[in-house]
């Protein structure tokens, strides 16, 4: 059994095949979703599971280089919430996010409602 937080199988199996430079994408429950990416459709009900409650699990369980959130996030707590888990975000347009999608290796869907609550998470290596 493996030494992991992490209970859906879906999501532990799509992690595992990351690789350095690899992103994974947490998404609100708006954000349009394109074919291509692993997609694992976490979200319940709105609000449930949170953006900060993927973020926290995920930052936990990945090795994370760098981030990218959409400009039009400044100002909604957002950025904070990646602060305070160690991200160093830079910013691009919430379009240009949207245009970044499709080379997404993972996409994770939450519940989330909070207007730009998506991040790109760049893979890292631990050694």
């Amino acid at each position: 059994m493996l030494k992991t937080d992490i209970l859906n199988a879906p999501l532990l199996s799509a992690l595992a095949t990351l690789g350095h430079t690899d992103t994974v994408v947490i998404a609100d429950c708006g954000l349009p979703i394109p074919a291509g990416p692993i997609l694992i459709d976490l979200a319940l009900v709105r609000g449930t599971p949170s953006f900060t409650d993927i973020l926290e699990v995920l930052s936990r369980n990945l090795v994370i280089e760098s981030s990218t959130l959409a400009s039009e996030a400044r100002g909604t707590g957002v950025l904070e919430i990646c602060v305070e888990q160690g991200l160093n975000a830079s910013f691009i347009s919430h379009e240009q996010l949207k245009a970044h999608l499709p080379k997404a290796k993972v996409v994770v869907r939450t519940g989330e409602v909070t207007p730009y609550a998506n991040v790109i998470l760049h893979c890292g290596v631990d050694f």
